[in-house]
């Protein structure tokens, strides 16, 4: 069992999720951050554990850390199209050049280590389900980031110590210690919450989506694997149940809450579209259940109406850094 975790990106929307839930698992757990996106909340709430360490560093510099750790995931990152587009040259900074002084750092030791990679790579595809072997074909600057990085790992196979896994994670939705809600179910959910009319773009485009809690039990699975499993493999997580159009989303939230409005508007804002294919996740990890998208959005519903202010969350997302 790995008992030993450092998390990088541990302050962040996922990593602070995946800290929580490993913390009460009596694990000791390291976050490695410098809290960009103003997140000291989470890491104020993850302190209170006698087992979690917050090691405050940017990775542009040059890491040394020489503590023994038994796994290594990878969160870090400017995450998502419109924020890589805002600062382009930070985030090559720190998606490329910062993820690989990391890798380098742990590539020779007998270590596992997880990189966070994303379904986004397979870009749009049409009559066709993406499964791991698919052409990748990144749009977005985030994506081809991804790309870069699943690449350089490839290429240290045989030439390294380490035992990487790459995972192709869905959309993430949920709750978590750093919110966000520029991801596109919290985004509606927290709109239709507001009885805000949104304007959706791309309707019929496809995406699959996963909860956050989901993220943190498959790397826990992948940390646990036998080592031929782990060893240089690339899996998509999430479920064939929760691919989605966004029309599709907007019908189910508005089940739930009838009060939402939305209107469809004629033209393209972002033609990414892609469905993915899970089945080789179900093999090798025999995940079945996956918690579902009712689930999230009555999750956010009920967060929201403890709320005094709910409307603050209309600024909570990756919209800009310090």
């Amino acid at each position: 069992m790995n008992k030993k975790l450092l998390v990088v990106g541990g302050a962040g929307y996922l990593g602070s999720k995946f800290c929580e839930f490993n913390l009460s698992k009596k694990k000791i757990v390291h976050c490695l951050d410098n809290c960009i996106y103003q997140n000291r909340y989470s890491i104020e709430n993850l302190k209170k554990n006698k087992n979690f360490k917050f090691l405050n560093f940017d990775i542009k510099k040059k890491y040394l850390n020489n503590y023994k750790y038994d796994a290594v995931i990878i969160f870090a990152g400017l995450v998502g199209d419109p924020i890589t587009k805002k600062y382009e040259k930070l985030s090559q900074k720190i998606n490329v050049d910062g993820i690989k002084k990391i890798i380098n750092y742990y590539k020779n030791q007998n270590i596992r280590l997880i990189f966070m990679s994303s379904c986004s790579n397979y870009g749009s595809i049409k009559n066709e389900i993406a499964i791991e072997k698919t052409k990748l074909k990144p749009k977005s600057i985030y994506a081809k980031q991804k790309v870069l990085i699943e690449k350089y790992i490839i290429s240290l196979k045989k030439k390294s110590k380490f035992c990487p896994t790459i995972l192709r994670f869905a959309t993430a939705f949920g709750l978590s210690l750093r919110h966000r809600f520029d991801l596109t179910i919290n985004e509606f959910v927290l709109n239709a919450f507001l009885k805000k009319k949104i304007e959706i773009y791309d309707p019929n485009t496809w995406r699959p989506y996963c909860h956050v809690k989901d993220f943190c039990k498959v790397i826990n699975i992948c940390l646990n694997l036998d080592y031929k499993k782990s060893y240089f493999n690339i899996l998509n997580v999430g479920s064939n149940k929760n691919n989605f159009r966004k029309i599709d989303l907007a019908r189910r939230i508005k089940k739930i809450i009838p009060a939402f409005k939305y209107e469809i508007v004629k033209g393209s804002k972002n033609p990414i579209d892609y469905r993915v294919n899970f089945d080789k996740l179900s093999r090798f990890l025999k995940v079945k259940s996956f918690v579902p998208i009712d689930y999230g959005i009555k999750e956010i519903v009920k967060f929201l109406k403890a709320q005094k202010n709910p409307k603050k969350f209309l600024k909570y997302g990756n919209y800009y850094i310090k």
